[in-house]
């Protein structure tokens, strides 16, 4: 028998063949499966996923700065001008006078900004403006000649619409993001409410606790500081068209009608707040007139967390019933009554002035943003005035005070009217980006509103 290593072949023993075990392959680690942290879900609440934005705590806390003195102005300068000169007709009169000059110079302010950058205008024309208040100041504690108040107040002029470019960055920073940028237009609006809720009262404060041209100068000083803060945030800056051809917004098709409609809005406000102030005449005035802003800061959160916005004619509608409810409350003589009244009816507020910016965002070319929206704020600023005259004339040669309240709820009719009117074949809320004009009208959808309120203060006191 052959070994064991041989083996039989034909041929005869040959070597066998060798076969070796395989060996074992090295044992190879496999590498770890890379961490991926899963993406932390949206806060449920839309105000927060707003926030979450890089950059938009910054320029809001800048901008809220800024924007808080335009509910002290007014206030102040009737509170300090009256104590210095003895004459609440003067202080009327200069304060109409800065209001209205406002009103001329707000929409060129608003052009440049929208050629040039919010930094590179704002800056110095609030400087300007700043300067003026102050020389203002001045002029009152050195009981200068009447004609230098009037002088100074008009040179305050050149102060930019802060509000609107807040709401200017919203737009650019939320673009093709409707739901979210509808939230944010509400958050604007209930920021113009509630600065008007606190502005008076701090400058009245102030003017009292500590010198009567406290309220002028802690405003002023606010005033530049916030403007500077938001200016200084340039990532989240719209970018500038310093090329426009197109003409004022003026004449975009539906425009003129529009402004109409925010012409009679604005009676609407200044009309309720010197028939409330005549009709209740004394130091709770103005926590009453206070409630009405509180309604419309309530709504406008409120309206914020909703993902659809309305038509603006049903706005028009509900201001119009709701208007009715101070006058019924004043017909009972119940101070209570009046101040629910005030309350609920101010509910209307926030949610006509969003879904009303709304359509001037459609109107006006995304070049011109800022000066459409001014222009919108100019014609609320010339209904206030328009209100406050007629409404303060009804309610002084009116058997009552009471029958002062019909100016509001004629107003608020009328405003519903003229939209009526013009704005057929409006569609329901859209999704177009901003500044997408289409002639005929447009449709209403994510809200850029303006600062509906300002001046109140001013017209108020006027």
């Amino acid at each position: 028998m052959p070994p064991s290593h041989l083996t039989l072949t034909p041929a005869g023993p040959a070597l066998a063949p060798r076969y070796r075990e395989t060996p074992p392959k090295p044992h190879r680690e496999t590498p770890p499966t890379p961490h991926r942290e899963t993406p932390p879900k949206p806060p449920a609440n839309p105000y927060l996923r707003l926030f979450s934005l890089p950059g938009a705590r910054a320029f809001t806390l800048g901008n809220l700065i800024a924007r808080l003195p335009m509910g002290m102005f007014g206030v102040s300068a009737v509170v300090m001008i009256a104590g210095a000169y003895g004459s609440y007709a003067l202080a009327g009169a200069v304060s109409a006078t800065g209001l209205a000059a406002g009103a001329l110079t707000a929409p060129w302010i608003a052009r440049l900004v929208d050629r040039h950058g919010q930094a590179r205008i704002a800056v110095p024309a609030t400087a300007y403006a700043v300067l003026g208040q102050l020389v203002l100041l001045l002029c009152a504690h050195a009981h200068a000649p009447a004609w230098t108040l009037f002088l100074t107040s008009a040179a305050t002029a050149t102060a930019p619409n802060t509000g609107g470019m807040s709401r200017a960055r919203w737009a650019h920073l939320l673009k093709g993001d409707p739901d979210t940028l509808h939230t944010a237009n509400a958050f604007e609006q209930a920021t113009d409410e509630l600065c008007f809720m606190i502005g008076p009262v701090l400058a009245a404060f102030l003017c009292s606790a500590l010198f009567p041209e406290a309220g002028m100068l802690v405003a002023a000083l606010l005033f530049l500081t916030g403007v500077l803060l938001f200016a200084a945030q340039r990532a989240t800056e719209p970018p500038v068209a310093p090329r426009v051809t197109a003409g004022s917004p003026l004449r975009a098709p539906g425009m003129p009608a529009l402004l109409a409609v925010f012409l009679a809005t604005g009676a609407v406000f200044g009309s309720m707040e010197i028939v409330t102030l005549a009709y209740v005449d004394g130091p709770v005035a103005g926590p009453v007139l206070a409630l009405q802003a509180a309604g419309s800061f309530l709504a406008g959160l409120a309206y914020g967390r909703a993902r659809r916005s309305v038509r603006l004619a049903s706005c028009l509608a509900a201001m119009t019933a709701l208007m009715t409810l101070p006058l019924l409350a004043a017909l009972t003589g119940s101070l209570p009554a009046l101040a629910g009244g005030l309350l609920v009816a101010g509910m209307a507020t926030a949610p006509t002035m969003v879904t009303g910016m709304t359509l001037v965002q459609r109107l006006t070319p995304a070049a011109q943003l800022n000066e459409g929206m001014t222009l919108a704020v100019t014609a609320l600023l010339g209904g206030i005035a328009l209100g406050s005259a007629s409404g303060g004339w009804l309610a002084e040669h009116a058997p009552t005070t009471t029958y002062g309240y019909l100016v509001p709820a004629t107003a608020a009719g009328l405003a519903l009217t003229v939209r009526l009117i013009t704005g057929r074949g409006t569609g329901r809320a859209g999704t177009r980006q901003p500044g997408t004009a289409r002639a005929g009208g447009a449709q209403e959808g994510v809200a850029q509103p303006g600062t509906a309120r300002a001046g109140m203060t001013k017209a108020r006191r006027s």
